[in-house]
């Protein structure tokens, strides 16, 4: 038996209200331009909206014009999406409350992850969306998967509860170790002031 590698996530289809309802939102809200629209060729009723979101893979939407927003929260039942995090940078991150108060859209606030920073709110359908910012940039050659790795080591070789900001730190300077040579014979952290 051989597993079927998955590289990336291709992208993710939601069933949406009306048209308009859905280009307001992720496009007029989330800033994602609106790329492609084609009739959903399973149910020739539905018009499938794709929207990028930022790194060339795509968020689709399924519309019909007869149906309605309902606001109320999606189902998070087993096998149901709890809730879509979208990837902010720290500069647009700083601004996100701001800007979701103008629009008068109710939030969580920013909320502490130890390795990001995060904002939820639902969208006009009831699903809520996260906004989250990650604390760090990983080294060269590497992802943000890899740090999360290794801090993961860090942290449970440590006993601690949860990744903080140390645990990124001391994992990205192993891995920067572990993959940038030296000519010096000795790594180690120094001090040249004394």
């Amino acid at each position: 038996m051989r597993k079927l590698q998955s590289q990336a996530v291709h992208h993710v289809t939601l069933v949406g209200a009306d048209r308009q309802t859905s280009i307001d939102f992720w496009e007029g809200v989330l800033g994602m331009p609106f790329v492609f629209e084609q009739p959903n060729l399973d149910r020739p009723e539905e018009s499938h909206l794709y929207f990028d979101p930022g790194d060339g893979r795509l968020i689709t939407i399924f519309t019909n014009e007869e149906r309605q927003p309902d606001p109320a929260r999606t189902p998070t039942d087993p096998g149901c999406v709890h809730h879509l995090a979208l990837s902010l940078s720290q500069a647009t991150f700083k601004q996100a409350v701001e800007r979701l108060d103008e629009r008068g859209i109710d939030h969580s606030g920013v909320k502490d992850r130890g390795f990001m920073d995060s904002i939820y709110f639902t969208d006009p359908l009831g699903l809520l969306i996260e906004l989250a910012s990650y604390r760090f940039e990983p080294p060269a050659g590497h992802t943000h998967a890899d740090v999360l790795f290794a801090a993961h080591r860090i942290r449970t070789e440590r006993g601690d509860h949860n990744i903080t900001e140390i645990h990124l730190a001391d994992a990205i300077e192993q891995l920067v170790a572990a993959s940038r040579p030296t000519l010096s014979s000795d790594r180690s952290a120094k001090d040249p002031y004394r």
